[in-house]
């Protein structure tokens, strides 16, 4: 031991047991504190009794020496930590070429047993960002199970583990389905197993006791687990493919003979599997039911899973039954009858079937939406949220059709209960935008048809602003909310679903809002006034007749006003008051103290607006600046 040290033992400041771990954190060592994490051992200083450590994110930090002693863990030099730090170009070459050595070094350092997590810590940061740790996680986890030296769990809550003995990956797999206690394991240890069939040295020996086992699984299971005995069945095939020495123990025992059992069940069954065998499954129904497999398919796209849905049309088409799917669709269009799952995948697929896209879909959808807004089983918005979202859906359903069509489906869209008047508004502007004569169907249309509006550019990009960012940010990000809080469950009781749905009214309210402000609006730089009377961009000097006090107003256009600065809109009772009127003249206006009379000392030009102005190669408009155009300056949606 240490002389020093000695001498501290024997004053009674240290422990013989202190004393010798501290020989262990001599100057240069590395060491592990539970705070503050991996450290080096800078210098000791035993006359002012410390010992100074040089932390990731502490350098230089002293420590007394009993501290040092109770609460440091040395680390030998072999330690994972200790080779980052002294060989980092090792590590990281070592962790291209052989990831499963390096995992056995951390673990190595846990006693051979670590949790994901502590593997994780000692690596992402300084060796891989986030997404780099999880791509190379995937590539270790192969690399351990082919060396067999790994206990790799399927659940993240139990440590992986180091073996003293290679056990090969045929022997764990079979372990791992033998000690299966539910059937459900025993479905996932078999997708293991046919993955790993060309592993197994003697495939009979090994594999032909599970083919029996899951058989008897799946016989059992028919009634009570139904989707479960389809999945092992499967699976069974599966594994008869790839070992052609094997044999089925149950050769009544089909997948063909169990879809025909529990053909009434398929619509609850297909949901509870996996998407691959779902598929499977669906393909397998012209072989197992004949001629009328087309009816019991077109009855399984009629349910509400969407996974169903998507992957139906492609068993009709694999068949050489586009056909009948199309008349069956646009049966099913006509007569309204197509639920909200089916005209999502329609809409989504109208490319790849034009003829049946017409204005005829937009009725079929709204009742759609109107029926699973009254079914507590299916109460979804999804078709609802796609007519919204999709900006291309309303000009492609009515693309090349004749006005009436257009007029009929737009007197059905006033009719339904589903929309407010502003989102029925938004739908409808998309229709007009393709038949300008239908504007006359928008309720109160004559009566909104208002004058112009005069703005300044800055505030015309001011609206502009806030239009873009409700359109691109704020409703996208509503969408989202909407969808998180639905996901929550019982929409009844559900207080962040409400409060999104409550969000989403205002932002369509005021979206409309700013699109009919925007189409409306004439913007101008305010350059060339008329100063001989008070006109928009003129600078109006007042006297009040009574107490001689002089105030000035700036007249500006309708979005523009700053009470301190007395900048006004035209359009306040002041600026219409005053708008006309010559120098000289007497106006009376209302004010904080009354009614009071004044008298127009003079007219000058307000300063030139020269934040924003039309496009050198754009005229103005007459003398107050450029109309705004709905589809160009302040790309309005369809």
């Amino acid at each position: 031991m240490d002389s020093e040290l000695e001498k501290l033992v024997e004053s009674g400041k240290l422990t013989t047991t202190q004393a010798a771990h501290l020989e262990q954190l001599r100057p240069g060592t590395f060491c592990l504190h539970k705070s503050w994490g991996f450290g080096r051992v800078a210098e000791w200083n035993l006359l002012l009794n410390q010992i100074v450590i040089d932390f990731t994110g502490k350098p230089k930090h002293p420590m007394q020496l009993a501290y040092a002693a109770d609460h440091l863990t040395s680390i030998p030099p072999e330690h994972f930590l200790a080779r980052k730090a002294n060989e980092p170009d090792t590590i990281r070459a070592l962790l291209k070429s052989d990831p499963s050595a390096v995992v056995r070094n951390i673990l190595e350092g846990f006693g051979g047993k670590a949790m994901l997590n502590q593997i994780s810590e000692m690596m992402v940061g300084d060796l891989f960002t986030e997404a780099e740790w999880k791509k190379w996680w995937t590539n270790a986890k192969k690399a351990m199970k082919g060396s067999g030296y790994f206990s790799v769990p399927a659940k993240k809550s139990e440590p992986i583990a180091l073996r003293q003995d290679r056990v090969s990956r045929a022997d764990e797999l079979t372990a791992f389905f033998n000690n299966a206690r539910q059937p459900k394991e025993q479905a996932a240890a078999l997708d293991q197993i046919i993955k790993f069939s060309s592993e197994f040295s003697d495939a009979v020996a090994q594999l032909q006791p599970i083919v029996e086992k899951i058989e008897n699984t799946a016989a059992q299971n028919q009634k009570l687990h139904t989707a479960l005995s389809f999945e092992l069945l499967l699976g069974r095939d599966d594994l008869l493919e790839r070992v052609p020495q094997l044999r089925t123990t149950r050769p009544d025992l089909a997948l063909d003979r169990l879809i025909r059992e529990e053909e009434t069940r398929l619509g609850s069954i297909l949901s509870s599997l996996p998407a691959a065998k779902e598929r499977r499954i669906l393909q397998a129904l012209p072989r197992a039911l004949g001629e009328n497999w087309t009816a019991r398919a077109w009855q399984l796209m009629s349910s509400h899973n969407p996974r169903t849905v998507a992957q139906v049309p492609k068993v009709f088409l694999e068949n050489g039954r586009r056909d009948d799917l199309r008349d069956l669709l646009e049966r099913a269009v006509r007569e309204h009858s197509a639920t909200s799952e089916m005209m999502i995948w329609l809409c989504r697929e109208r490319a790849h079937w034009p003829e049946l896209i017409s204005p005829e879909i937009l009725p079929a959808v709204l009742s759609s939406i109107e029926r699973d807004q009254h079914n507590e089983t299916s109460r979804s918005t999804r078709l609802r949220d796609l007519l919204l979202d999709d900006r291309e859906l309303i000009s492609d359903l009515f693309a090349g059709a004749d006005a009436g069509a257009a007029r009929d489906a737009m007197r059905r869209l006033l009719l339904t209960p589903v929309f407010d008047d502003l989102t029925k508004r938004s739908f409808m502007a998309r229709v007009i935008k393709l038949y300008p004569e239908l504007e006359s169907m928008v309720p109160g249309a004559q009566e909104e048809k208002s004058e112009s509006l005069v703005v300044s550019w800055s505030s015309l990009e001011k609206r502009k602003a806030e239009y873009e960012e409700i359109i691109n940010k704020k409703i996208p990000e509503n969408s989202r909310e909407i969808g998180v809080a639905r996901s929550y469950g019982d929409l009844r009781e559900n207080f962040e679903f409400k409060a999104a749905k409550q969000m989403q009214a205002v932002l369509m309210r005021r979206k409309a809002e700013l699109e009919h402000m925007l189409t409306n609006a004439r913007a101008t730089d305010f350059a060339n006034p008329d100063t001989s009377q008070v006109s928009i961009g003129t600078i109006v000097t007042l006297r009040d007749v009574d107490s001689a006090q002089e105030e000035s107003y700036t007249i500006l256009g309708a979005w523009d006003g700053n009470p301190e600065q007395h900048i006004i809109s035209y359009q306040t009772a002041i600026g219409q008051a005053l708008l006309g009127k010559r120098a000289g003249e007497r106006v009376t206006l209302s004010t904080e103290h009354g009614v009071a009379t004044f008298e127009i000392l003079s007219i000058e030009a307000a300063p030139v607006d020269l934040l924003h102005g039309p496009a050198d190669d754009q005229p103005a408009d007459d003398d107050m600046g450029a109309p705004v155009s709905a589809a160009a300056e302040v790309r309005l949606p369809a």
